[in-house]
């Protein structure tokens, strides 16, 4: 019995040892990681849409991820929502200005634990040369990939943000396209 315990103890000890993310720094594998927005046309329908080249990182020192500093970078240029004149039409001075403002960029100020793996992420989101501080929704776990025995964190988050307070089709009216975007983004990480 007492073998079996210690046999135990050993093994929660060794599986623990893989599923604690080390401090550092951690960066999204690109090919299990997306960014997605939806907005109601006529309201309607939802027009949805991802980008396609993307950036994410976080830094973090502790286990809860709590002193967690998130950063994103997405190019306007890879915006996708399966109809290519629509797409060009976004990159135009009518919505995203892609000549001028080539990235939307994230950045967290507060990472707040609000249940089990439930986090409340608050940070300054900059789109066509606006920055204005978003509430993001999260989701944070931890474990092992299973092939390459490495550390993984997974990170799914959701919110919403007003588009004309960025300035994004300002004088395009609700009745057309809604002045709220539905964020919704998924993205496992590494250790750098």
């Amino acid at each position: 019995m007492k073998k079996i315990t210690i046999l135990a103890s050993a093994a929660a000890a060794f599986m623990f040892s893989f599923t604690t993310p080390d401090a550092g720094t951690w960066k999204a594998d690109a090919s299990h990681s997306n960014i997605n927005f939806s907005i109601v046309h006529l309201g309607i329908s939802d027009v949805d849409g991802s980008f396609k080249k993307f950036d994410a990182k976080f830094t973090s020192s502790k286990e809860d991820f709590t002193d967690a500093v998130f950063e994103f970078t997405a190019d306007i240029n890879s915006i996708s929502t399966n109809d290519e004149k629509r797409d060009g039409h976004l990159k135009s001075p009518d919505f995203f200005d892609a000549a001028k403002f080539a990235t939307i960029t994230f950045k967290s100020k507060t990472v707040k634990k609000v249940a089990d793996k439930k986090y409340k992420i608050i940070g300054e989101l900059t789109m066509h040369g606006v920055t204005k501080l978003i509430d993001l929704d999260a989701i944070i776990a931890s474990g092992t990939n299973p092939m390459s025995k490495k550390a993984v964190v997974g990170v799914r988050i959701s919110g919403s943000l007003n588009r004309s307070t960025f300035g994004i089709a300002a004088t395009m009216p609700a009745t057309m396209l809604s002045e709220e975007v539905a964020i919704k983004g998924s993205a496992e990480f590494g250790k750098e």
